[in-house]
């Protein structure tokens, strides 16, 4: 197992979002390995996003998924754009909106 982390930081829809990425964090005899992904909103801290209600996702995946994607940014950054299109978070986002009038 190896815990060491790459971290980044991206910008989404108004939301600063660390993403912290173990691409080994369990290797396998067959030469596979899967990664540890988590995801965090820092600001606005624990502000909802697409794939999680709480601002916080960890998510085990296999790296070669991740380097399909050309690294775990793009991941996320599509995994947003794929789940920012679902009812759930097009309801929660008019929610946040209307909060923000008041």
């Amino acid at each position: 197992m190896n815990t060491e982390y790459e971290i980044q930081k991206i910008t989404w829809d108004g939301i600063e979002i660390e993403v912290r990425w173990a691409s080994n964090w369990m290797d396998f005899d067959d030469g596979t390995s899967v990664g540890h992904l988590e995801i965090q909103s820092v600001s606005p801290q624990k502000h909802p996003l697409p794939m999680t209600e709480t601002g916080y996702r960890s998510h085990f995946i296999h790296a070669d998924e991740i380097n399909q994607f050309g690294g775990a940014l793009n991941y996320i950054e599509s995994w947003l754009a794929a789940e920012s299109k679902s009812n759930k978070w097009l309801e929660r986002k008019a929610v946040f909106s209307q909060l923000a009038l008041l």
